[in-house]
């Protein structure tokens, strides 16, 4: 009997290591197990085969576009800051390195230089003389152009310099006379912004 006692406690306390073992093995397993999860960012609701699958495949979310934009600063052009007096010297030097006389200022003929400068900036482009023709039948004006056996009209826009709207008007056929035409005796210049009217006379 005492031996058969002594047996049964020996076996008891074998189940009883056995059983407390296995209970902190278990804890520690359930813990290292849930702790894993959180360092792996898996949310306590998630499983771990769902895990494995979610990160065996593509990411099916989108990348947003990154549209690269680039901002092109273009400085305007300068605006031209010479006027009338300056194209008028530069004229009469160019006419007189053609060997041609310089023009001489007539106040009638200033009088729709001004007119055409201004109709020309309002309109922001040459017209190909239409204001020109018109103003020969103003009553107001028509007396300027009577006073003269010929009145001429040279236009040009986009100049840089006096001497690249001098340059233009050589370089175009029917303007070139501006420069080389010793016929023309009076004149008048009114320039602004590229722009230039030059009104000759004989």
């Amino acid at each position: 009997m005492y031996k058969f006692a002594k047996i049964l406690s020996a076996f008891v306390i074998t189940v009883a290591t056995i059983v407390f073992a296995g209970t902190i093995f278990l804890a520690g397993y359930t813990s290292g197990y849930n702790s894993g999860k959180n360092d792996q960012g898996i949310s306590d609701e998630k499983s771990l085969s769902q895990f494995i699958s979610s990160t065996s495949k593509p990411s099916s979310v989108t990348p947003k576009q990154v549209i690269n934009t680039k901002v092109i600063y273009v400085t305007p052009a300068p605006t031209p800051n010479w006027g009338g007096p300056q194209l008028w010297a530069t004229v009469n030097a160019a006419r007189v390195q053609n060997g041609v006389n310089p023009l001489k200022v007539d106040e009638g003929l200033c009088t729709i230089a001004s007119i055409r400068l201004n109709e020309l900036l309002q309109l922001g482009s040459l017209d190909n003389h239409v204001g020109f023709a018109a103003l020969e039948t103003r009553t107001d004006i028509k007396p300027i152009f009577d006073g003269f056996s010929d009145v001429s009209e040279f236009l040009v826009s986009g100049a840089s310099s006096p001497q690249n709207a001098v340059d233009l008007w050589y370089n175009t056929l029917g303007h070139k006379e501006l420069i080389t035409g010793g016929q023309y005796v009076w004149g008048c210049i009114y320039a602004q912004n590229g722009f230039g009217v030059a009104i000759t006379a004989y």
